[in-house]
């Protein structure tokens, strides 16, 4: 007698995603000789394109997968920022060695911050954690040895002598300033690909669906046990890990600070919801294709003045009326490319028949 037993596996891999892993890989490599490629002002424009990518890959995993839409993001940058600057200045530390420092003490201010903003939900969430930064950024104002509310800069030496900076001067006859600029690409490039790929493996795990089920349903979801505080805690802690470290990076490379500057809404937040809206929010490909087109509409209208930001809020806006998932959401739609994909697909033939006699003969 044979039995019809369904036989099924869940995958999460495509063609295209397979396909995209060999050309991101090529890519990577690629991209670790630009500097002996291309002229410093291109390097500088990597660099911007990669801090704010993981920028908006770590606000994107905060709105788009926890449901968090905090317009108080900046505090991590401008926090990350100063207590770099604190290493370097008053301790010593090399800049390198300060922003890891930097990272994790922006997850620590995450810390109490969360016990706060935790306790808000949806607007008064997103209007709590731009009170806290501007609080940090008050606070800041007064730290009289960083300069104060007018800001300071990072003794010349402290990028001269960073780690690496003389292998580069030795060894491939690079200029001081060419070298740093050179060095902190290569560390924003490998912060890029690491928040990616953490961003990739956390959204395929067991939390990955806990965290996809908090976002659609969050009372659903504690009651199928979910710890949905949890979940939340844990992405709003890795977030501000990753903003740290990348507003410290930031900073290394421009080398002087101020509040205002390090903790702009408009900078370090609102650009970065814009880049990943018009990418898709809800991807991990959305603020890649987000922070390309941002990148290039900012050099095309730079030049009209007050009419710039206009003109980024009219794209903005006929983005959301025509393809409210943005743009790589419309184009998923239509064509069913994914280059991350996180969803779990059920596949195999549901028809299997066990041998003759059962599944035990």
């Amino acid at each position: 007698m044979s039995i019809a037993i369904p036989s099924f596996k869940v995958e999460t891999g495509t063609r295209a995603s397979s396909f995209s892993a060999l050309i991101g890989a090529a890519v990577l490599v690629l991209a670790v000789a630009v500097p002996f490629l291309v002229p410093r002002g291109a390097v500088q424009d990597l660099f911007f394109i990669l801090t704010m990518l993981v920028l908006a890959q770590s606000w994107n995993l905060l709105a788009g997968y926890a449901g968090l839409i905090s317009v108080g993001q900046q505090v991590f940058v401008g926090f990350g920022a100063y207590t770099m600057f604190g290493a370097v200045i008053l301790f010593g530390i090399d800049p390198i060695v300060a922003t890891l420092i930097a990272g994790l003490f922006a997850a620590l201010l995450a810390v109490p911050t969360a016990l706060f903003t935790f306790r808000l939900y949806g607007p008064y969430f997103a209007i709590g954690t731009w009170v806290v930064a501007e609080v940090v950024r008050l606070l800041l104002a007064q730290w009289k040895a960083l300069g104060g509310g007018t800001g300071t800069s990072l003794p010349r030496e402290a990028t001269r002598d960073m780690a690496g900076v003389g292998l580069l001067r030795d060894h491939f006859g690079m200029k001081a300033a060419e070298a740093s600029d050179a060095l902190t690409y290569w560390l924003a490039l490998v912060l890029a690909a690491a928040t990616i790929g953490l961003i990739y493996r956390l959204l395929r795990s067991k939390q990955g669906l806990g965290l996809a089920a908090v976002r659609d349903n969050e009372q659903a979801a504690r009651a199928v046990g979910v710890d949905a505080r949890r979940m939340k805690a844990l992405v709003y802690l890795t977030t501000a890990f990753l903003t740290g470290l990348a507003g410290a990076l930031i900073y290394v490379q421009k080398a002087r600070i101020s509040p205002d500057a390090a903790f702009s809404v408009t900078d370090w937040t609102a650009y970065v919801i814009f880049i990943v809206v018009i990418g898709g929010i809800g991807t991990i490909e959305g603020p890649i294709v987000g922070v390309i087109l941002f990148f290039l509409l900012q050099n095309l209208l730079s030049d009209y003045g007050s009419w710039y930001l206009l003109m980024l809020g009219l794209v903005g806006i006929l983005i959301m009326l025509f393809a409210p998932r943005g743009l790589w959401g419309a184009f998923s739609d239509r064509t069913g490319i994914q280059l991350f994909p996180v969803r779990r697909m059920l596949v195999g033939d549901p028809l299997a028949h066990t041998p003759k006699g059962g599944p035990h003969g």
